[in-house]
């Protein structure tokens, strides 16, 4: 587009150019003369003064500043100075003045084409890139959607395991604990016929046998069943057989007897009679049983003093089940945790037990 052609001479039809060459002060408004046009035209219509010569040199510095206006477009005329000027010079300024404007808006309206333009090239290239990244960005969607469900399956497969495991590790326990009681049991009929006698000095051994000492205790304690031909001994030693110098109190004897029922026998006498001597000094008479039984039943040692002490009538079943008299029925447990759940709905045995359980 170019504007500044517009307005050159050759492209002017002559009607324009008569329009053109006719003075601009007599171009009148609607509605009549105002006061500033009046006032020119009564100025310009003055016959030329003794001054014309100065004005004309006037006008002849304001073309050459006009010319060098041209050159420096950036230096602007005064009002002085454009009111000094002839009509074809003050048209041939505004014309350059149009011109200057013109070329300026050219330009402005190409580097804005020109930016347009390049706006239009990235946003197209852009466009052109969305499909691809959309892609890419499904490819990777599909990626990371395929590697969760492979970390679903393999959390699944783990979890499957660990059931697997739990439960083997359940069985294993279960059939483990199913082996220690059946050796326990085992272990507790080979010594289901033996008694231990507890609080025998040492120093016994070297003057008696073991089994002479035995049949003394009966004999003092029990004499009924010395006239009896039951107690009959299979085996009788100090267990352990070794002395531990770092251990005061005396070795256990242990007495092996042929028939089990002598020792039930013994032990019912024992518990009746409540003191067991040996030569005047308190001996302890007891069952023989594995070191598991043993264990079991020493958790229940403070359950059964107390108990005793609130006459609830407490006893040890075989192999460690507690045994006891509450509002008139007989209760048996088998562990603590039964004994104490059973506890919690009986407030009056809660606190006879609080401290113990």
């Amino acid at each position: 587009m170019r504007i500044s052609s517009t307005y050159q001479w050759a492209g002017i039809s002559p009607s324009h150019q008569e329009a053109y060459s006719k003075p601009l002060y007599r171009l009148q408004p609607q509605g009549g003369h105002t006061s500033e046009v009046r006032e020119a035209t009564t100025l310009l219509s003055v016959k030329r003064s003794p001054y014309q010569k100065s004005i004309k040199t006037k006008r002849q510095r304001t073309i050459t500043q006009m010319r060098e206006k041209g050159k420096n477009p950036e230096k602007q005329l005064s009002d002085e100075e454009i009111l000094s000027m002839q009509e074809k010079d003050f048209r041939l300024l505004m014309l350059k003045m149009m011109q200057d404007i013109g070329n300026k808006l050219e330009a402005k309206m190409d580097n804005l084409q020109e930016t347009l333009s390049k706006e239009i090239q990235d946003i197209k290239l852009k466009q052109e890139e969305i499909p691809n990244t959309l892609t890419e960005i499904k490819n990777s969607l599909e990626a990371t959607n395929s590697r969760i469900q492979e970390v679903e399956e393999q959390i699944s497969e783990v979890e499957d395991r660990l059931v697997e495991i739990t439960e083997a590790k359940q069985k294993r326990e279960k059939r483990l604990k199913t082996n220690e009681e059946s050796l326990r049991e085992l272990w507790d009929n080979v010594k289901r016929s033996n008694v231990h006698i507890i609080g025998v000095a040492e120093g016994e051994k070297r003057e008696k046998k073991t089994e002479k000492i035995f049949q003394e205790i009966i004999a003092e304690n029990f004499p009924h069943m010395g006239k009896e031909p039951l107690t009959q001994t299979q085996e009788a030693q100090r267990v352990p057989y070794k002395i531990n110098p770092r251990r005061n109190t005396p070795r256990h004897i242990l007495i092996k007897l042929t028939k089990i029922k002598d020792k039930e026998k013994i032990l019912k006498a024992a518990r009746e009679k409540k003191q067991v001597t040996y030569k005047g000094t308190p001996i302890r008479l007891s069952a023989d049983f594995s070191a598991e039984t043993l264990q079991a039943t020493r958790e229940w040692h403070d359950i059964l003093k107390v108990m005793k002490g609130k006459n609830l009538q407490p006893r040890l079943l075989y192999p460690a089940r507690l045994s006891f008299r509450f509002e008139g029925e007989i209760k048996t447990f088998t562990d603590k945790q039964k004994l104490r759940e059973f506890s919690n709905t009986k407030p009056a045995l809660q606190q006879i037990l609080k401290e113990l359980l």
